[in-house]
């Protein structure tokens, strides 16, 4: 899969990120404990999305991953890429059965920084947008946005239609984060990898987390009429 550039967590410093417990630096329990990000694995095309995202903060170390997978996620991990379901769950620090309500983060006492669901089905979309908590996917989304955290929904379909669109501008009005894996190509990317990583970067900004998986944009200048990259 070629080597993952490296990255580190973003410090939160506020009064009111300090009151909440986000600080990894918080003791409880007589212990230091990590900050918490969820993630959520749905049968859309692009699971290598999670897949990589989960190696990275598995690298970082900073954060303790929450990982669920449904059914279909389970399934296109076997079809579109070298990795077992296994072995994508053991880069997670806690692994959750997408059946299981009941589990942890289904509950907003359970603080977390947010959660991804990457990729996201227009399935999983729609049970997120009308509370439909069927799984446990779908109720941690509905706890996330009902406790205002940070939730990014990377809705990988192609084309859209009109109830689509729907869908995502409810999400959007609800605290959502719509991030279709959308690739850019002013940074010139080479490979597969930088394609992946630049929307994995995208991810990582919604969450505060410093990275450097792709050249930021730096503005232009106009050189005879012509606009060219400030290489300056």
């Amino acid at each position: 899969m070629g080597e993952k550039p490296g990255f580190f967590p973003n410090g939160l410093t506020s009064k009111l990120q300090e009151k909440a417990g986000f600080l990894s630096s918080t003791p409880r329990k007589g212990k230091c404990m990590r900050e918490r990000i969820v993630i959520g694995i749905t049968g859309a095309s692009g699971v290598i999305y999670g897949i990589r995202m989960l190696g990275l903060l598995k690298e970082n170390g900073a954060f303790e991953t929450h990982l669920i997978m449904s059914e279909s996620g389970r399934r296109n991990i076997e079809i579109e890429t070298d990795y077992t379901p296994e072995e994508v769950a053991a880069m997670a620090d806690v692994l959750h059965d997408n059946q299981n309500t009941g589990a942890a983060p289904a509950s907003g006492s359970f603080l977390t920084r947010g959660m991804v669901v990457v990729p996201c089905t227009m399935k999983s979309l729609s049970a997120i947008v009308n509370s439909y908590a069927e799984n446990l996917i779908a109720r941690v989304a509905d706890v996330t946005l009902k406790e205002r955290r940070n939730l990014v929904l990377v809705v990988r379909e192609t084309p859209l239609h009109k109830g689509h669109l729907r869908l995502m501008m409810m999400a959007a009005d609800m605290g959502a984060l719509i991030l279709p894996p959308l690739p850019s190509f002013y940074h010139r990317p080479k490979t597969v990898d930088d394609i992946i990583h630049q929307t994995i970067g995208k991810i990582f900004d919604a969450f505060g987390i410093e990275h450097t998986l792709f050249e930021r944009w730096e503005g232009v200048q106009v050189c005879s009429s012509a606009f060219r990259r400030c290489d300056a």
